[in-house]
Parts: structure tokens; C-alpha cells; sequence
């Protein structure tokens, strides 16, 4: 897994073992049960994120991150960074660890990553919140975040589905 020294510091104090699909929010665990399919274009897009009409994208990697990136719910979560952080990071990778592993049986490969942020909002609150993408490098195309690792303004991370072998 890359990321950034923020998202290292998370992982390092959550508790992020024995990851489930009980961790995700049910409205993201029946997106993740749908499962996959391929745009016009060839972008590898969460079925139940597709817009009903098509729209126009730079490129295939803007189209898989526009389509597939969503907040993560956290209406429910405690207010305190201490006890927020910990569920939240649960949640996003429990999350991005079921799409990659459906990802996995409908493309029969490995290529698409998620992508993890938390970042603090630009609120009174100023409460931690998320946000998960998924995308398929393409040789042909910049990344997704280049320069990952020297990120400063949100705790980052590319997940692909062979971590999450060390969150199960």
C-alpha cells in the first residue's frame, strides 16, 4: 500500500483488523454487491454509481474517479477526532477492500485501486470526513495522485486488493 506519513500515522493507531462487510454503511454494501461494470469509454465503474445518461469525461481516468468516488457516511459517527478517526478509517477501507474484491471477479484481475482520503471539513465543526474512489492505472494516462506520498492536506492512501488480505 502507498500513502502519505498522515494516513501511516492513522493506520498505525486504528484498529483495523478482521475487517468485515458489517463495517460498511448498508447503503455502500449493496453498491459493492452490484458489483461492476464497463462504460462505453472502457472504465471499469461501480454498476450502482453509473449515471443514467453518460457524460463527458477528460479521459478514462477522470470518468472511473468521477463515477466511483463518494463521501463516506459518518452522520453517525462520534464528533471527537479520538473516537471519529478509528470508525472512519474502518469503514473506507472495509469499503474499498469489498468493491476491489468484487472488482476482482468481474475483470478477473487485479488492476483497479481505491483510494482513501480523510481530510478535516471546511466547517465550523471542522469534522474529519472521507472520501473513497476507485480507478484503474493506465499506462498512458498520469495517476491518479501523483506524488502520493508528499500529500500535506489530507491523510492518503492506494489500496489495492492484496492489502486487504492484511485487514481480514
Amino acid at each position: 500500500m502507498r500513502s502519505n506519513p498522515r494516513m501511516r500515522e492513522i493506520l498505525r493507531t486504528a484498529e483495523i483488523t478482521n475487517l468485515s462487510d458489517q463495517d460498511v454503511p448498508p447503503m455502500f454494501r449493496e453498491v459493492a454487491e452490484r458489483g461492476w461494470s464497463v462504460t462505453a469509454a472502457g472504465g471499469r465503474v461501480l454498476t450502482d454509481l453509473r449515471p443514467e445518461t453518460s457524460g463527458t469525461y477528460v479521459d478514462r481516468l477522470a470518468e472511473e474517479t468521477t463515477i466511483n468516488g463518494r463521501g463516506m457516511t459518518d452522520y453517525d459517527l462520534p464528533a471527537a477526532p479520538g473516537e471519529r478517526t478509528p470508525l472512519l478509517v474502518r469503514r473506507c477501507l472495509a469499503y474499498a477492500c469489498a468493491c476491489l474484491r468484487k472488482a476482482q471477479e468481474e475483470f478477473r484481475d487485479t488492476q483497479v485501486k481505491a483510494y482513501v482520503s480523510l481530510s478535516f471539513a471546511d466547517t465550523e465543526e471542522a469534522l474529519l470526513t472521507s472520501n473513497v474512489t476507485f480507478c484503474t492505472p493506465l499506462p498512458d494516462v498520469r495517476p491518479y495522485i501523483p506524488n502520493l506520498e508528499t500529500v500535506t492536506g489530507a491523510a492518503i492512501a492506494e489500496i489495492s486488493l492484496e492489502d486487504c488480505s492484511a485487514w481480514s
